[in-house]
């Protein structure tokens, strides 16, 4: 299925392999997969990571307040109302269309806690409650590129605003060799957190391919140990880095201002694409 949305071309594609599963390409690139029928599964690396920072943020089947920044087919939200039973969740995605597609296609289980809105991330952050949520997903792509206003200081201070003490803000960001962005994306982080981590398969860290990383900032210490067993034992296992080597990496990047904010790199061509 094919449909033209606000933000691009959206299409629906079955999988073959499984029988009550779905991918969500926009622009040809790969957004979000979801099955229907088990919303546990994760196929995706970076959703299994982000995944794995919720499930490290509170004891094991607790709810959690959440803000999603991006909702796609609510590959996350659904998988979190499975394991985590009573959270509420709030996902803000910026194309109405595309999430009308979505609701259409694949909707919702009834009572799931979900709430949909339409709007902007940093909009959407600056009018939530102080101090309300437990964890804030971001997963925020205009296409390909992280949007560079979910990039800056402010952006990150008004994400720690509504935050509780000890909530947990987890992002998913793409960057390449040299890592300009992403340590930039660091250093803006660690300008308003204390405690930052991220967690990426060890061939983009060693600079031999675009890719995902995930990262996780919060006020208080993050799981860290059990963080980087659960990366380890994915099907595509991945590296934690924290502390020290996470400071080498930043080295002198600076935060990110409100008035230098850019996207992300585009990636190289086929780096998200699918034929």
């Amino acid at each position: 299925m094919t449909r033209t949305t606000d933000l691009g071309v959206a299409r629906l594609l079955p999988d073959l392999d499984r029988e009550s599963a779905w991918l969500l390409t926009v622009d040809d690139a790969p957004q979000s997969y979801l099955d229907l029928a088990d919303p546990t599964h994760l196929e995706f690396e970076y959703a299994r990571r982000l995944a794995h920072v919720l499930e490290t943020a509170a004891p094991p089947g607790a709810p959690l307040d959440l803000l999603h920044l991006g909702g796609g087919a609510l590959t996350l939200p659904r998988w979190a109302a499975a394991v985590r039973p009573g959270s509420r969740q709030r996902v803000v995605e910026a194309d109405a269309a595309l999430t009308a597609l979505v609701a259409e296609r694949l909707p919702l289980a009834a009572a799931s806690g979900v709430v949909v809105e339409t709007g902007d991330a940093l909009a959407a952050v600056a009018a939530t409650r102080p101090d309300s949520v437990d964890v804030v997903v971001a997963d925020v792509f205009g296409g390909t590129r992280i949007p560079a206003h979910v990039t800056t200081l402010g952006y990150v201070e008004a994400v720690a605003r509504v935050l509780r003490p000890g909530g947990v803000y987890a992002a998913n960001l793409a960057d390449a060799a040299p890592f300009g962005f992403l340590r930039s994306q660091l250093a803006t982080l660690a300008s308003v957190f204390d405690h930052l981590c991220l967690v990426a398969e060890p061939a983009v860290l060693r600079g031999r391919r675009f890719g995902n990383v995930v990262v996780a900032a919060s006020g208080a210490p993050l799981d860290t140990a059990e963080l980087a067993r659960r990366a380890a034992a994915d099907p595509f296992p991945a590296r934690l880095m924290s502390g020290e080597a996470l400071t080498r990496l930043v080295g002198d990047a600076a935060a990110v201002p409100d008035a230098a904010a850019v996207p992300s790199p585009r990636p190289p061509a086929g780096a998200f694409t699918i034929g």
